[in-house]
């Protein structure tokens, strides 16, 4: 649903409940488990791409929250009998129409959901036209709109599962950048620690992208299941329009 407030609603919580998962994390795991999922001995901890990333991802969960929730809406239009389901006679303009277009008037998802916008759109068009191929192509077009508008709807998921593995590679070339700096240090050249020093560091920075790539991975999957159930229902909904009002229009 095209609603600005939940999803501003949604993004504080996903946020707040990533700085809680940080903290607990900090607070909980063993130092070198932090270290590589948090980089807790940086100097500039809390704010590390590891904690950037933790935030990303949780913004993308309560994204997909919001996916999901509006394809379980979706879902249950298909139970609201919009159409005589058991009623098998045919539907001819004017009073036969008139109680269908009448219930989805009076649903509160009609501007929202998918079926009851393919109904009203149907019945309008027989009503005007009285012709049942018109109303059929009005379907199949509606359909193809529709699908792209979906399509549409997850472009911020999209955009943060690329936004995620890219952070995990800018944490990784700023690691391996500090670690050489380290290195290059005529201070630390005779350190008995530099060695040491080095490959710890540059352990964190490889580990960023590793956390950033199994992130988006687990996003990616997400959004595909989700994805796939509101393009199911969709599907379901064309089916259900074409088979209990497309199939039984009348008109002389």
């Amino acid at each position: 649903m095209n609603n600005s407030m939940p999803r501003f609603i949604t993004l504080l919580v996903s946020l707040a409940a990533a700085v809680v998962l940080i903290f607990l994390m900090a607070r909980l795991l063993p130092p070198s488990v932090a270290s590589i999922l948090l980089d807790i001995n940086r100097g500039s901890w809390p704010f590390t791409i590891q904690n950037v990333l933790w935030l990303a991802f949780f913004a993308g969960l309560g994204e997909l929250a919001i996916r999901w929730r509006a394809g379980r809406i979706e879902e249950q239009q298909l139970g609201r009998d919009y159409l005589p389901v058991k009623d098998s006679t045919v539907l001819r303009p004017g009073e036969d129409m008139t109680p269908i277009y009448q219930r989805v008037r009076d649903s509160r998802y009609r501007r929202v959901c998918f079926l009851p916008r393919l109904i009203e759109r149907c019945v309008l068009n027989f009503n005007l036209t009285q012709s049942v191929e018109q109303a059929n192509a009005l379907l199949n077009s509606s359909l193809d709109l529709f699908l792209h508008e979906l399509d549409l709807r997850y472009n911020i998921i999209r955009y943060i599962t690329w936004l995620i593995p890219s952070l995990g590679f800018i944490g990784t070339v700023v690691g391996i950048m500090l670690a050489l700096n380290y290195a290059g240090d005529r201070a630390n050249v005779e350190s008995p620690e530099m060695l040491y020093e080095v490959t710890q560091r540059l352990g964190v920075a490889f580990s960023t992208t590793l956390l950033a790539l199994i992130m988006a991975s687990i996003l990616v999957f997400l959004q595909n299941l989700i994805q796939g159930r509101e393009e199911h229902t969709l599907n379901r909904s064309g089916q259900y329009c074409l088979d209990h009002l497309i199939n039984r229009l009348y008109s002389r």
